[in-house]
């Protein structure tokens, strides 16, 4: 398995303001949309299979996503999407921005999507046992309902409840 070489956020934007370097943020658009780094490219793991990289001559790619690990497990796939030296920003999006250096915040963009299932998923559990609790006991049903489903999307990678949250009239503004 390849590996990127990891860099650390000051020394990325070092190379990013001497011209040195292209930053590439492989967060989902949703993620990008709520915040990103200045002049970062947009380019989602989702569509690594039509992406098309193109750096002017010298230049190097420096991948990141939120905390380093989305970037970590694509690193083989990456550093075949573009000619020349691919690297990845250590840490990630947080460690960027721990290190005291800006980004660019949109708080009217919708949350992400993981976030926006986590909280519906958490609320109708809760709900499910709550109801459960102090009406009928017929239900915790939803409980293991939401749960089943997220165990099932955890598996196959795929979050029905996630796609039902994409359409909706609030996160069109994302997309």
């Amino acid at each position: 398995m390849s590996t990127l070489t990891k860099i650390p956020p000051k020394d990325t934007a070092a190379k990013i303001n001497a011209g040195e370097a292209v930053l590439i943020d492989i967060r989902e658009a949703d993620e990008y949309a709520r915040e990103h780094i200045e002049g970062a490219r947009s380019l989602p793991a989702s569509t690594f299979d039509s992406a098309q990289i193109t750096l002017n001559a010298g230049q190097h790619a420096i991948f990141h996503c939120k905390s380093g690990m989305r970037t970590d497990s694509h690193c083989e796939r990456l550093s075949t999407l573009i000619d020349g030296e691919a690297m990845m920003l250590e840490g990630g999006l947080d460690a960027w921005r721990s290190n005291g250096l800006p980004t660019i915040k949109n708080s009217k963009a919708p949350l992400e999507i993981n976030r926006q299932v986590q909280i519906t998923a958490g609320s109708l559990i809760l709900a499910g046992f709550l109801l459960g609790h102090f009406l009928q006991p017929e239900w915790h049903i939803l409980s293991g309902i939401i749960g089943a489903g997220l165990m099932f999307a955890g598996i196959s990678g795929w979050c029905g409840m996630g796609k039902l949250l994409a359409i909706m009239p609030w996160n069109k503004t994302a997309q």
